[in-house]
């Protein structure tokens, strides 16, 4: 029997915890595709550092994305209470 789901589940990510823990991921990913970079400008590769590059783009994005879920968490909080 199988359940009907027409939403999609929030899991952890509904919550605030799990918010900032996506944001720590994101942003440690960011850490190591910066090194990656780094490297890659070292042995002047550049079709390395354009992949680097590149690689980076979707963890910025997914970064932004979470900021921005929890700015509109804290407007929320404090629009409640005018």
């Amino acid at each position: 029997m199988a359940k009907n789901r027409s939403t999609p589940a929030k899991g952890l990510r509904g919550s605030k915890a799990g918010l900032v823990l996506s944001l720590g991921s994101s942003a440690l990913a960011v850490v190591r595709a910066t090194k990656q970079v780094r490297r890659a400008k070292g042995t002047h590769d550049k079709l390395s550092t354009a992949d680097a590059v590149a690689g980076m783009l979707p963890l910025i994005t997914s970064a932004a994305l979470v900021l921005r879920q929890l700015r509109g968490r804290r407007q929320e909080g404090s629009g409640a209470s005018a």
